[in-house]
């Protein structure tokens, strides 16, 4: 009975919805880096271009990718997530 009390509370809803964009953003900055480390990185050593004095492959996997993911992050924070109460309804109710 109780698994039932804390599906009706929207505050698992949000924390649901929550880890599934935290997922998406995991999956983003995982693809975002393996593409470059991996589609750019894995020529011949010799034949490397440089962006600042890093490997190219290198610069946009990690160093514009974590930029890139900063952003996102903070985007997804300030404008997708939602301040959520840590006390019981029963509780805040007492309270008043």
């Amino acid at each position: 009975m109780k698994d039932k009390e804390k599906l009706k509370d929207k505050r698992f809803k949000i924390a649901h919805r929550e880890a599934k964009i935290g997922v998406v953003l995991v999956v983003i900055n995982f693809m975002l880096w393996f593409g470059f480390a991996y589609g750019l990185g894995s020529g011949d050593p010799a034949s490397y271009n440089y962006v600042f004095g890093l490997p190219e492959w290198f610069f946009y996997s990690c160093v514009l990718g974590f930029i890139v993911m900063f952003f996102l992050v903070v985007y997804s924070v300030k404008f997708l997530f939602k301040e959520v109460p840590f006390e019981e309804e029963e509780e805040r109710g007492n309270q008043v």
